[in-house]
C-alpha cells in the first residue's frame, strides 16, 4: 500500500510538473473549448470545463487499463523489466525536453498522428459545448490527442505489471494536469505566464529527470523506499 500511494503521488506530480508542456499541447484547445461554450452557457463554464477534463481523464485511464493488460501479461518476465527500462528512459527524455535541453517529442507524438486525424473532425462537431454530456464526450475524444508526456507516463504506468494499477496511475496523472488546463480555460493569464518561464520549466524538467532515474530498475529503488 505505501508503494501504491507513492506511485499515485508520483503520477499526480508528473501531471502537475508537465504543465508547461500541457500548455503547449492543450492550452490552445482548452481555450477553443472555452470559447466554444454557447453564449447562454457562460454561467456554467466551470462545470462544463470540469466535465471536459473528466472525459479526458477517463480516456487516459482507459488507455492505462488497456496497456496495463499487456504489462500484467508480462509480469514476472524479462520483458516487463525491459518495459520498465524503456519507460524510465522516456521519462528522463521528457524531463530533458521540458527543461529545454533536448527535443525528441515530435518523433514520438507522430505515432498517434494518424489516430488523431480521424478523431479531430468529431471534436469540431461537438462545438459549441452546450451540455455536460457533450462536454464529457468532447473531453473523451480530446484524451487521444498525441502527447509525448502522456505516452511516457502511459508506459511507466503499464510497467507496474497490473492493469488496475496502470488505470489508477493514469487517472492520477490526468488529475495532476487539471489545475493548469482549468485555469487556461478560465483565462488565468498570470499562472500560465508563470508556468512558461524558463526557470520553472527547467525545475520541472529536472524533477521529472530525477523521477525517471528513480524509476530505472535496480536495487536503489528498495533503498529509497526504505528511507
Amino acid at each position: 500500500m505505501p508503494e501504491l500511494a507513492t506511485s499515485v503521488l508520483a503520477a499526480l506530480a508528473l501531471g502537475l510538473l508537465g504543465g508547461g508542456h500541457c500548455l503547449g499541447m492543450c492550452g490552445g484547445l482548452m481555450g477553443a473549448f472555452s470559447l466554444g461554450i454557447g453564449a447562454k452557457q457562460k454561467s456554467r463554464r466551470l462545470r462544463l470545463l470540469l466535465a471536459c477534463n473528466l472525459g479526458r481523464a477517463l480516456s487516459y485511464s482507459a488507455a492505462g487499463l488497456l496497456l496495463g493488460l499487456l504489462g500484467g501479461a508480462l509480469a514476472n518476465s524479462p520483458a516487463l523489466l525491459a518495459l520498465r527500462l524503456l519507460a524510465a528512459l522516456l521519462l528522463i527524455g521528457m524531463g530533458l525536453y521540458l527543461a529545454g535541453w533536448w527535443s525528441f517529442l515530435p518523433s514520438i507524438e507522430r505515432l498517434g498522428a494518424g489516430l488523431w486525424q480521424g478523431i479531430a473532425p468529431l471534436t469540431r462537431r461537438l462545438l459549441p459545448i452546450s451540455s455536460v454530456p457533450r462536454a464529457l464526450l468532447l473531453g473523451a475524444l480530446w484524451g487521444w490527442l498525441p502527447c509525448g508526456l502522456v505516452y511516457s507516463t502511459l508506459l511507466w504506468s503499464a510497467s507496474q505489471g497490473s492493469a488496475g494499477k496502470s488505470a489508477l496511475l493514469m487517472l492520477a496523472f490526468a488529475l495532476g494536469t487539471w489545475p493548469v488546463l482549468l485555469v487556461t480555460g478560465l483565462a488565468a493569464q498570470r499562472l500560465t505566464a508563470l508556468l512558461r518561464r524558463a526557470g520553472i520549466r527547467r525545475a520541472s524538467g529536472l524533477l521529472i529527470i530525477l523521477f525517471g532515474l528513480w524509476s530505472l530498475p535496480g536495487p536503489h529503488q528498495h533503498w529509497l523506499m526504505g528511507h
